[in-house]
């Protein structure tokens, strides 16, 4: 399944992609101001890599509790799901962009180039650990 996930902070919105069963960075869009304007390019992506799903990262506080910012995501995929045309799942993204942050330190990019890809890194955080549980949760062909 083709799915694109998305991370949306207040200023970036990262978005990554995945074909199957690895997720892909693909992309950072900067915050216009606008959602309206921001859901439109989302779903021109979704068209563009013709996916079937998006996943959106919602920051629960690290008790499983929605928070206000969790509940800004939330509040805002009730637009988003209205705009992309594909079904819309949100999918729990606690630490992942210091998981992408640490990732980013082991390759030893400097703070501008981190800045420059960190949300499109925690998108693929987010996007990859959707995609291994559903893997997951699939039963095994060898399975009786």
């Amino acid at each position: 399944m083709r799915a694109l996930a998305l991370d949306l902070g207040s200023k970036r919105i990262g978005i990554a992609l995945s074909s199957g069963t690895l997720a892909t960075p693909y992309e950072v869009l900067p915050r216009s101001g606008d959602r309206r304007t921001d859901h439109r390019r989302i779903a021109e992506h979704v068209a563009e890599t013709e996916a079937e799903l998006l996943v959106v990262g919602l920051p629960l506080s690290l008790d499983g509790s929605v928070g206000p910012a969790a509940q800004r995501v939330l509040d805002e995929v009730v637009e988003l799901t209205a705009a992309v045309g594909v079904p819309v799942e949100t999918w729990d993204e606690r630490l992942s962009t210091v998981t992408a942050e640490r990732s980013l330190l082991d390759q030893q990019l400097r703070a501008p180039a981190r800045r420059q890809v960190v949300d499109k890194v925690a998108a693929a955080v987010i996007l990859q650990s959707w995609l291994d549980a559903r893997l997951a949760a699939t039963p095994s062909q060898e399975d009786p």
